[in-house]
């Protein structure tokens, strides 16, 4: 019997420490983002804040940052604000919906860091035709094996994107 709870134990705590990447909690700041952003699950929100829509950036190497809702205002004023990402970033699903999947966070100005957390520097030429700026990804909603506020996703794919409309 003592060998049998302790088998299910065993069990449980594997399935549990396979499970905990996946699940809220796995870095303070993707958290605060979470909470501030989550009126973004539905895509009209963005488009009712002012984000319009660039194609799906996929990587060279493979994976995706999904379809960036951007706003020209936040990304003009140069103010890092959680609650105000310059990008809200969709992976396009099969059936045709958006599905949120993370924020960027853009600065001109830098080194750039939000709570800590320090932006990458892009330099220019870059493929969004951009002087030189710093960003931050946050992976929020989707969990990302390359790291929290890496720039692509293996598991995010640009395969169901159609042409951007606002």
């Amino acid at each position: 019997m003592a060998a049998a709870v302790l088998s299910v134990c065993t069990t449980l705590a594997q399935a549990h420490q396979e499970a905990a990447p996946s699940m809220p909690g796995a870095s303070p700041l993707a958290d605060k983002v979470r909470a501030a952003n989550s009126r973004f699950l539905d895509v009209k929100a963005a488009m009712a804040e002012g984000y319009a829509p660039i194609p799906c950036a996929s990587g060279i190497t493979g994976g995706a940052m999904g379809i960036h809702y951007v706003n020209g205002d936040y990304l003009k004023d140069d103010k890092i604000d959680i609650a105000r990402p310059e990008a809200v970033m969709y992976e396009p699903m099969a059936d045709g919906t958006l599905k949120l999947v993370a924020v960027e966070y853009i600065a001109s100005k830098g080194p750039a860091s939000l709570d800590g957390q320090l932006f990458n520097f892009n330099s220019a030429p870059n493929r969004y035709g951009l002087g030189p700026f710093y960003e931050l990804h946050v992976w929020a909603w989707k969990v990302n094996p390359t790291g929290t506020f890496a720039d692509m996703s293996p598991k995010v794919s640009c395969e169901h994107a159609t042409a951007p409309t606002q």
